[in-house]
Formats: structure tokens, C-alpha cells, sequence
């Protein structure tokens, strides 16, 4: 039997996919991504906003297709949209055999044999259990990187947001058990840890009765075998000097930080349920960049949200001018249902909402172009991702860079280099986005 995955949305949704192929491997179960090959699929799903919605939805009724022709004996849903429309699903993708909620991915061994057996049912669990840890994973993205979630669900209960209603509350994963994991990944080989969670700044509070990140960080700066720790999701206001002083004195963490900020307007902010202000964002700012001269701030903004006019609009073009954020990205408003936002007054136009993004992506443009010309001399340890086809260069990211949503570095040389190696280079140039260099000299440890 082989199972094809597809898994759609985000990181933590992946390594939700990673463990889901771990229990499926411990069964002896084949994996193939063929979907001519395949015998069961099952399809891990997003529905955070619209466009991850109907390509959920898109997918579950590409891969119904097959099941009708007769090809698939299984398709499985799991994931948010299996969570959230679980009776929608039923009713009107019927050539789906069982859904798995957010909290039952280690029973996708059992769904897959219930069905195989005739006696397809649907796994659920309530949302305030215990979040799914300590399984073993299969890591699917290369072997030199993963990500490890810290954390499972969120109580900001942000107006736009659905996660609290598909994942349920803030729930923080024991540090033993992550420590546990990071320790085996390294042994497979996995040298940069990328830490997620709907929000990681908070991680902790819940078990240990205060804010346990700094801590969490040291351990895994211990681990042998790692040598780059990035932290993602940090919201501003649980942003702290004990975390910023960790980040400093902890040569594995890279200087780098993901801070959704959303808007800077504080009536937007309000409106958004967002626990901050245009002063304190820019206060945040400064302190980072004050404590950590060389650090690089992602953030993502949305545009559009119910009751933004044009004035807000013009405040928040003036703080990304002046904020001048490394990296940055910008999703117009979704009108989710059974949140707050989607029944406000002043619904946003399609065409304003889009608008707006591409005057914002435009300005970020010129910020980003020439923050990357500005690395032009620099002496810069990369991590190697692979080589160019046909040409002699290699495809590498530098600690500024998050896998899948920042640039490249083009490094041109000869030398034969590794996927996950590390090697210093010299920028020589940029070019929009990306950087060039050559190798400075090789970095061994």
C-alpha cells in the first residue's frame, strides 16, 4: 500500500504531516508522491483565509476525481478546513472515507486500516487536550532543516482570526520532550531549528507560570550538531529583555526575528483585537535594533480590514517608510466567518483591498532592493541548499533568510559543496531580492 500526502498551509501544519508520516512508516506503509502510484491520499488541509480555503477544497475534489475512477482505495481529510467543515465535508465531498481533526493526527494509522477494513470513522478530539507530541517524524524538508513546534493553539482571539476555533487554546509543549526531539533531529542530520507556534513568545506560560522561551533557547543552543536556531511568530508585546538578551549571547540564534505586527494604526489595531499601538511597535523596533545592531525583522501586515480608510492607510505606508522592515509581507483582509470581523461595519472593496497591497508591496520593494545592496562587502556565513543545475553555483540562505519565504544567496565557485553545509562568503552583489558572493573560506566546526 503506498499513501500519497498533500499538506497545504503552513509550517506547523507540516510538521503535523511530518508526524502523521511517522506513525503511518511505523505501520509499514510505502509513501509515493505520484498520485498514479498512489493507493491511499490523504489531503492535510488549511483554512486560515479564503485562498487556503478553496485550495483545500480544490485539492480534496481533485483527489475525489481519482477516488471515483477507481484508482484511490482512501482519501482522508485532516487538518483546520477537516476540523471546521467537517459536516460540509461529508455531505458534499462523499468520496471522502475519514476526517481527522486538528488534536487526532496520531490516529491516521488507525483511520487509514478503518477504512481499508470497510469500517471508515471519523477521528475527533476535543480542543483543549493535550497537543500530539513526542511521535516519531518524518522530516520531508531536506534533512539539513526543520521546523519544531513549540506550541499548539492561541488565545489572542485576534477579530480576524479563526486558529482558537479550529486549534483550540494556548497550549505549550514540555520542554523535555522538545529538547528530546531537537536532540534527535540534530542526530538525523538537521542542523538549523526553526521554531514555531501560532505564537512562540508566549511558550511556557501555561506549564511553568511564566514566559519560558529564553530558556527553551539555551537548552537547544546545548544540543550538539545544531548550529542555527531561527525563532518565528513573536508578537511585540510579549517581546521582553530577557528574550532579546538571549538572542545576543547565544551565538546559534540567529538574528533574526518574525514579528506580525498587521497594522499600525491604532484604531485598525484596536478594531483587530491586536494587544499593542503604533508607539509601542515603534519602541519595539528601536530596542531590537538598538540591543542587536545586525538583526533582521520579518513582519506581515494586512491590508484592508473592515473600517480601514485611506487616511489609516496613508499612517501605515509612513511606518513601514520609516520602519524599514528586511522583510516584509502584506495579505489583504479575509472575511472569515464566525469571526468577529466578518459582521463589522465598513467591508473593504476587493479592488481597494488590492490596491492597497501593491502600493505597500511596491514601497517595501524599494526598501528591500536596497537593504540588499547595503550587504555588498560583507562577510556573511551561509548554509548551503543545494547546486545550480548545469552551472557552477550553489544555491545557499544566510541567517536573514527563513526557507520558503525570504531570498537566496547565488554563490559562485567551483568547490564542491554540500546541501547543509556551512562556508563563509563574501557579498559581491545583489540583484532585486537575493544576494551573489564567493566563498570567503570554508567554515568547519
Amino acid at each position: 500500500m503506498k499513501i500519497m500526502f498533500v499538506s497545504l498551509g503552513c509550517d506547523k501544519n507540516l510538521v503535523d504531516t511530518e508526524v502523521m508520516l511517522g506513525q503511518l512508516l511505523e505501520r509499514g506503509y510505502e509513501f509515493t508522491d505520484d498520485e498514479e502510484q498512489a493507493d491511499i491520499v490523504v489531503v492535510n488541509t488549511c483554512c486560515f483565509i479564503n485562498d487556503a480555503k478553496e485550495e483545500s477544497i480544490n485539492t480534496l475534489l481533485e483527489m475525489a476525481e481519482l477516488k471515483k475512477g477507481g484508482h484511490l482505495k482512501a482519501l482522508l481529510a485532516a487538518g483546520c478546513l477537516a476540523e471546521r467543515y467537517r459536516e460540509e465535508i461529508q455531505k458534499e465531498i462523499p468520496q471522502v472515507d475519514a476526517i481527522l481533526g486538528t488534536m487526532a493526527i496520531d490516529a491516521v494509522a488507525d483511520a487509514v486500516e478503518e477504512v481499508l477494513a470497510g469500517r471508515g470513522r471519523n477521528h475527533y478530539r476535543d480542543l483543549s487536550v493535550t497537543p500530539v507530541y513526542g511521535r516519531k517524524r518524518v522530516v520531508t524538508t531536506g534533512g539539513h532543516y526543520a521546523y519544531l513546534k513549540i506550541a499548539e493553539g492561541c488565545d489572542k482571539h485576534c477579530t480576524y482570526c479563526i486558529i482558537p476555533k479550529v486549534r483550540g487554546k494556548y497550549r505549550s509543549i514540555p520542554m523535555e520532550s522538545l529538547i528530546k526531539e531537537a536532540g534527535e533531529l540534530a542526530e538525523g542530520g538537521v542542523r538549523e531549528l526553526i521554531l514555531v507556534a501560532q505564537e512562540t513568545t508566549l511558550y511556557g506560560k501555561d506549564l511553568y507560570g511564566r514566559k519560558s522561551l529564553p530558556l527553551l533557547l539555551r537548552k537547544l543552543a546545548a544540543i550538539e550538531g545544531i548550529y542555527w536556531i531561527r525563532i518565528l511568530y513573536c508578537y511585540p508585546e510579549e517581546i521582553d529583555d530577557e528574550l532579546i538578551e538571549t538572542i545576543k549571547s547565544e551565538d546559534k540564534i540567529c538574528n533574526y526575528l518574525d514579528i506580525p505586527i498587521q497594522h499600525s494604526s491604532d484604531e485598525i489595531l484596536k478594531r483587530m483585537g491586536r494587544r499593542t499601538a503604533e508607539k509601542h511597535l515603534r519602541e519595539v523596533v528601536q530596542h531590537l535594533r538598538q540591543e542587536i545592531p545586525d538583526i533582521c525583522l520579518r513582519t506581515t501586515l494586512i491590508t484592508g480590514f473592515p473600517g480601514e480608510t485611506e487616511n489609516d492607510h496613508e499612517k501605515l505606508l509612513c511606518f513601514v517608510e520609516e520602519m524599514e522592515f528586511e522583510r516584509l509581507g502584506v495579505f489583504t483582509y479575509s472575511q472569515e466567518e464566525d469571526t468577529p470581523a466578518a459582521v463589522m461595519e465598513g467591508q473593504v472593496e476587493e479592488e481597494v483591498k488590492e490596491s492597497r497591497r501593491e502600493e505597500l508591496m511596491e514601497l517595501q520593494q524599494e526598501i528591500a532592493f536596497e537593504k540588499a545592496g547595503d550587504m555588498v562587502g560583507r562577510v556573511l556565513t551561509v548554509m548551503v541548499e543545494g547546486k545550480m543545475p548545469d552551472e557552477d553555483a550553489y544555491v545557499a540562505r544566510t541567517y536573514r533568510d527563513a526557507p520558503g519565504v525570504d531570498g537566496y544567496l547565488f554563490i559562485n565557485t567551483t568547490a564542491n559543496l554540500m546541501t547543509g553545509d556551512f562556508v563563509k562568503v563574501l557579498v559581491t552583489g545583489s540583484n532585486e531580492y537575493d544576494l551573489i558572493g564567493e566563498i570567503y573560506h570554508e567554515f568547519t566546526e
